[in-house]
């Protein structure tokens, strides 16, 4: 088969030499054919040596890349790509596991399908394309999934349409395969109820998993304020642990009633206070004598041209935290911004305790767990940073 082909100029030509797969517009300085959104391009250099091939988009990223080897048959490289991932998390321990049965299954780049995510829930999967060309595939990965997985598959639903094409109001997703389930899911022996037709995302926050855990081995007897809350995921771990007061937080009318129902199918509302309402709002008002805080907002910058206000934007967010800190508090602080880097995010907490005055120590420096990979070559990949802090 014949694929249309880009010319890039010179110079840009080193960073595909160096395995990065994603391609600028820029980058180009002829084509030969009329690719259209969606396509399969082959790219050469200047001087027509071949370097990749990957999917065409009409964006500012023009090729993501999903081969730096040329391919005669994209279902068998597909198949093996989506093979290997599933046999990491095979490997990670995810796969079958009694007390946790929800996981990244393909993480985008990190495992070579570029703008693509599959998350698992207990038998569902969960797929969101970020490219028209994975989301053209989206009836072969369905197959593919279900060879994979077999009788434990329960269906197959697509949530691309928020992200494909930006709809301001709940996307109307897809079954591909099975009819609809109710979202029921274990993490580390918590339950939670998943809601992927309308929540954010794939449904759940499945990258903050350790995370989680990792609070609740400061909860014990802890009063603790969780916000941005979503569906809870913290505060369940929290009280379960045995915080003897946890405070939950968010503006979302419908992230709260997640939250409360999340609460009470663990049986731990006797501690639990919920509140609708802004973050910052809250953060100001609120008494000053927390011994936990977790600060998990949503993304503040999604292009460069809004990192700055993102970076203040975080500042100003742990300034408020670290106030409301008992002595010896502890403050939990992530950034799921991909354009706001570890260096930036670091120094708008960095800014913040010295704004505040306060003894600080970095206790851990926190990113994204392992069923979340990022490829070496595509640091862009690195999009969740976090840290725990002891606030004197």
């Amino acid at each position: 088969m014949v694929f249309p082909r880009l010319i890039l100029h010179k110079h840009k030509a080193d960073a595909v030499r160096r395995f990065h797969p994603w391609i600028f517009s820029g980058a180009i300085k002829t084509q030969e054919g009329e690719p259209q959104a969606g396509d399969v391009v082959e790219v050469y250099s200047d001087r027509h040596e071949f370097l990749a091939m990957g999917h065409y988009g009409s964006g500012s990223i023009a090729v993501k890349i999903f081969s730096f080897e040329p391919v005669s048959d994209l279902s068998a490289l597909l198949t093996e790509k989506l093979q290997s991932a599933y046999q990491l998390r095979q490997r990670l321990g995810l796969v079958d596991q009694p007390h946790t049965n929800c996981y990244r299954l393909v993480n985008a780049e990190g495992d070579g399908f570029p703008g693509l995510i599959i998350d698992w829930y207990n038998g569902v999967a969960v797929m969101q394309s970020h490219s028209i060309g994975m989301y053209q595939q989206r009836e072969w990965i369905a197959t593919q999934l279900r060879q994979i997985y077999g009788d434990r598959l329960k269906a197959i639903y697509d949530k691309s349409a928020s992200v494909l094409w930006k709809q301001k109001t709940d996307p109307i997703g897809d079954y591909l395969w099975g009819e609809s389930q109710t979202g029921e899911v274990l993490e580390y022996g918590n339950s939670f109820q998943v809601d992927w037709e309308t929540g954010q995302k794939t449904g759940f926050f499945v990258d903050q998993r350790e995370h989680r855990r990792l609070l609740a081995e400061y909860a014990k007897d802890q009063k603790i304020l969780n916000t941005f809350c979503y569906s809870g995921g913290f505060s369940v771990y929290a009280l379960r642990a045995g915080a003897k007061q946890v405070d939950s937080v968010d503006s979302s009318v419908k992230a709260i009633g997640w939250t409360k129902e999340n609460i009470d199918r663990n049986g731990l509302d006797n501690a639990h206070a919920a509140y609708i309402e802004d973050v910052f709002t809250f953060l100001k008002e609120c008494d000053s004598d927390y011994d936990v805080i977790v600060l998990d907002p949503p993304a503040f910058a999604k292009s460069l041209s809004a990192r700055h206000q993102a970076v203040m934007a975080y500042k100003r967010l742990n300034q408020l935290a670290i106030n409301k800190l008992r002595p010896n508090g502890l403050l939990f602080t992530f950034s799921c911004s991909q354009v706001v880097i570890p260096e930036y995010f670091n120094g708008a907490v960095t800014a913040a305790a010295i704004e505040m005055g306060r003894p600080v120590r970095i206790l851990h420096h926190l990113t994204q767990p392992s069923d979340h990979p990022v490829s070496i070559y595509h640091p862009e990949g690195l999009y969740l940073k976090g840290l725990v802090l002891q606030v004197g």
